[in-house]
């Protein structure tokens, strides 16, 4: 049994739960799901020969002798093998679109960094040629660190498709609507959503409500998971069963298609005559996500002070280094703030991850001025940041007594790399000049006596 074709003839598999129409809950689950009745062989992987005369393939997101809880593979059965969707490649240039090592001489990336909202130009730009690399870091080739993007988009791919060999993406939406069509599947993605297209997965995207403008982070290194818990539990922060992976959807549709691959940080095309989503059914437990940030169970503190902002990640990409990410995924959301006799806000600090952050909507309590929702800010590697003036005045004299921080949604890119800006982060985008002036207001409160100032 099959459901409705979704607009573009995507035929998508019947329901298979009546909770999320269109997707299976769990995060690093084993799932299997199939557009056409009977297309799964059972007890086995490859069958001498395939039902509806279709061809099985092996998707491996981790090396074959990964250990068997970090071992991931997707078992895909399609009309055609991926061999026939890939043909002579040839080099094209997609100049915004930056990958680490990217380090220019004549570009200062030491410093505190903020953006105004990078505005949605009126030309046709597609989720391909409209991403604009802000900042990256460590280095492609030998995959690890990271880069971050806005993308920009105000068309659909038409008979265009992408997959990026180097990387896998996390999409953050601040404007529109998006719809991921993937080989294993269908995400539509809004606002106060995320969604994580792994490493080689082919996917065309659409526009759904434009136009788009968001924030994606390009993982070069191990995959994201979920963060341990440690002492909070079983409980809180990301649950597992919130995110949700898409039922099988396929393609039968020739078209004269284009497919462009990013692969060690150059980026090719070539041309095939068909569509090359055209996987009927899978099972396995490398796939894609998407996850609603609304779902998200922060916890803090109830008594006193400010925990590190480490309580509020939503996922990690480990690095090889206890304890250190080479990203981490953090939000801050809504939520209640109750500490006595405490300065509520993040404190001053330096430290040893870079941070990039991202505003979705609302205010951030730390910068309550000059952080407009798309706007970006970049503390690097071992400078200093906090609060501006206005909010340490405010968090020093406010009455405390038990307040919701409403309204709010951003994020933070952090990595144990420096982040290195782009050409275009320091010559085309809204950069603010004036954004370090924001602590120069800070005056001298000590004069020597217990209570100073």
């Amino acid at each position: 049994m099959t459901s409705p074709a979704l607009p573009g003839g995507m035929i998508r598999a019947a329901v298979t739960t009546g909770t999320h129409p269109g997707y299976m809950p769990g995060f690093g689950n084993d799932f299997e799901t199939e557009a056409l009745p009977g297309t799964l062989p059972q007890g086995q992987n490859s069958p001498q020969k395939c039902a509806y005369g279709l061809y099985a393939e092996q998707l491996s997101g981790t090396a074959f002798t990964a250990p068997r809880g970090r071992n991931e593979r997707t078992w895909c059965y399609r009309i055609r093998p991926s061999v026939r969707h890939t043909g002579d490649f040839a080099a094209i240039e997609l100049p915004y679109w930056k990958t680490a090592p990217n380090v220019r001489d004549d570009i200062v990336s030491l410093g505190q960094y903020r953006w105004d909202p990078i505005p949605v130009p009126e030309e046709a730009l597609t989720w391909i040629t409209g991403m604009r690399t802000m900042t990256t870091a460590g280095d492609v080739n030998i995959q690890v660190g990271m880069a971050s993007h806005v993308y920009l988009v105000t068309r659909s791919m038409q008979d265009e498709y992408f997959f990026s060999a180097d990387s896998e993406l996390l999409v953050v939406p601040q404007e529109g609507r998006l719809r991921f069509c993937t080989e294993l599947g269908v995400i539509d993605l809004e606002p106060r959503e995320i969604a994580i297209i792994p490493r080689g997965l082919v996917h065309r995207v659409e526009v759904l409500e434009g136009p788009c403008r968001g924030f994606v982070c390009e993982n070069y290194g191990q995959k994201f998971d979920l963060p341990n818990r440690g002492p909070i539990g079983a409980n809180c922060l990301a649950n597992p069963r919130d995110f949700k992976c898409p039922v099988a959807a396929f393609e039968n549709r020739e078209a004269r298609s284009r497919v462009v691959i990013k692969w060690c940080g150059r980026f090719h095309e070539t041309w095939i005559d068909h569509s090359p989503l055209d996987v009927v059914a899978w099972h396995g437990n490398y796939c894609a996500y998407k996850y609603d940030l609304r779902t998200y169970s922060p916890v803090g503190a109830v008594l006193f002070d400010h925990p590190d902002p480490s309580i509020f990640t939503v996922l990690t990409a480990p690095s090889g280094q206890e304890g250190t990410a080479n990203i981490d995924f953090v939000l801050f959301r809504e939520r209640w703030q109750v500490a006595e006799h405490s300065f509520r806000p993040p404190w001053y600090h330096k430290n040893i991850m870079s941070e990039l952050m991202g505003n979705i909507y609302g205010i951030y309590d730390a910068k309550p001025q000059g952080f407009a929702p798309g706007g970006i800010s970049l503390h690097n590697c071992m400078l200093p940041h906090g609060p501006d003036r206005g909010a340490f005045e405010g968090a020093s004299n406010a009455a405390l007594k038990p307040e919701k921080l409403d309204n709010t949604m951003s994020f933070m890119f952090e990595t144990r790399f420096p982040q290195h800006l782009t050409e275009f982060a320091a010559r085309e985008a809204p950069m603010q000049r004036d954004y370090v002036q924001v602590w120069q207001q800070l005056e001298k409160k000590f004069d020597g006596t217990p209570g100073g100032q």
